[in-house]
């Protein structure tokens, strides 16, 4: 029983691999080997995935704690969630897929042809991942500039593009139009600010570190060693004093942050005392309000008596 063949789909799979070996497997052996070969086709080693650094860019890294979790689940229950291609680009599941490589778990892929370009593809995971809530506050800042980004370079070629009906560029008076039509909410840093749900002061201080940070340093920023608030401090800072403060770790980027604020305060010029009519002013209202105050017990305890 165990010399019959398999069936002529597992011999003709394994035809290409094995060569005309699979002429002489006995039926489980074709089947073990057909396993085999299904197994390492999941895994990802037949099949041609390509990792999009762009991409990868827009997904925070995993702490230890978290990559440990991740790992002990994908090994006791496997990877039950497909990763999603856009051909051979993975889009979504770049953790799962880096374990299930380092571990040989199998994994299954689906296909997301939807996409017209790497921008639509950037769209949607940046939309994907702001919202979600394990997304940290510096991360979702920078996908929400991100898409800012995005979003008003297809406005700009918009504008620009023939019309279709006479394929001639737009007139005075529509580009005029255009112009006045807010578009979408993504104009204005408050908008950028909703969208990441954080702060407008958050979004600039982001602004400062992607600007003026070394690479050292965002990576700090990412990994949570140094908050937003610090970042944007020390990123004022010449490259190779940030860098010599990372390397120093927690502490001495703290350190650095408080110099530099303490720089600022140092260098701001001093607040003018208010003329004299209005510091007298200013005190006729506190004598007045003492006496309201006064009065006002005084009434409570007539109140009292009556």
């Amino acid at each position: 029983m165990n010399n019959l063949q398999a069936s002529p789909a597992i011999a003709a799979a394994l035809a290409g691999e094995v060569g005309d070996g699979v002429a002489f497997m006995s039926a489980a052996q074709q089947r073990r080997c057909y396993d085999e070969h299904d197994h390492r086709h999941q895994q990802g080693h037949l099949l041609n995935i390509t990792i999009n650094e762009e991409l990868r860019a827009f997904i925070d890294p995993l702490t230890a704690i978290e990559q440990a979790a991740l790992g002990r689940s994908l090994r006791a229950e496997g990877c039950r969630d497909a990763l999603v291609l856009w051909g051979e680009v993975l889009i979504d599941g770049h953790n799962r897929y880096e374990i299930c490589r380092r571990h040989d778990i199998p994994f299954k892929t689906v296909q997301n042809s939807s996409f017209e370009s790497l921008d639509d593809v950037m769209l949607w995971m940046i939309d994907n991942h702001l919202a979600r809530r394990s997304v940290s506050d510096f991360q979702r800042g920078v996908l929400a500039l991100r898409k800012k980004e995005i979003v008003t370079a297809r406005m700009a070629q918009k504008a620009g593009e023939p019309d279709k009906a006479g394929e001639q560029p737009a007139s005075e008076d529509a580009k005029e139009a255009k112009a006045a039509d807010p578009g979408p909410p993504w104009n204005t840093r408050e908008d950028v600010a909703k969208a990441a749900r954080v702060s407008s002061n958050t979004i600039s201080q982001i602004e400062r570190i992607q600007k003026a940070a070394a690479p050292q340093l965002v990576e700090a920023v990412r990994a949570g060693t140094i908050s937003i608030n610090a970042a944007a401090n020390v990123a004022s800072l010449p490259a190779e004093e940030q860098i010599a403060a990372v390397a120093g770790g927690k502490k001495q980027l703290q350190e650095a942050a408080r110099q530099v604020r303490e720089q600022k305060a140092a260098a701001r010029p001093p607040k003018e005392e208010p003329p004299g009519e209005i510091t007298a002013l200013r005190a006729q209202v506190a004598a007045l309000r003492e006496k309201v105050d006064a009065l006002t017990a005084e009434n409570a305890e007539l109140r009292a008596q009556l």
